[in-house]
């Protein structure tokens, strides 16, 4: 009887096991989250080069380009050049944060906010346009460097 109930435990494990596997593939994250998350990090990126914070600027640029990364490879509908447009300004944030050149990087900060609104055109939703940003809705978070 023992033997039994172990088969049959064995038995139940080994069903819910690739249900619980298929339930976690079964999440994807939705192109407008991503995107939300990305027009945060535009925002973080903005003030952290604004006030030459460039530790966290690598950090938010880095964040950007994964999740536009995600957002290519989970959506493939999204043509991949217009993804691929916002690499060349993302190497010139990277140039610009190295150099810690506050010209260079609002130059290529305003070039990653074109490739951002002229994918968002191509594709239809050209009622999101995304600007340089002029507050920062982070009031509990300290952009200026630690010294």
């Amino acid at each position: 009887m023992k033997y039994l109930a172990l088969i049959g435990a064995l038995l139940f494990c080994l069903i819910l096991a690739p249900l619980a596997v298929a339930q976690q593939d079964a999440h994807v994250q939705r192109l407008g989250d991503i995107m939300s998350a990305t027009q945060f990090r535009h925002i973080k990126l903005w003030f952290a080069g604004k006030l030459q914070n460039w530790e966290l600027a690598a950090y938010e640029v880095e964040q950007i380009k994964g999740s536009l990364g995600d957002a290519a490879q989970i959506y493939m509908e999204i043509p991949v050049e217009l993804v691929a447009n916002t690499i060349g300004p993302i190497q010139l944030i990277h140039d610009a944060i190295e150099a810690k050149d506050s010209t260079k990087f609002s130059k290529a900060f305003n070039d990653l906010t074109a490739a951002c609104n002229a994918c968002h055109q191509a594709i239809g939703r050209g009622f999101i346009v995304i600007q340089v940003p002029t507050a920062s809705p982070f009031s509990n978070q300290l952009f200026s460097p630690r010294e």
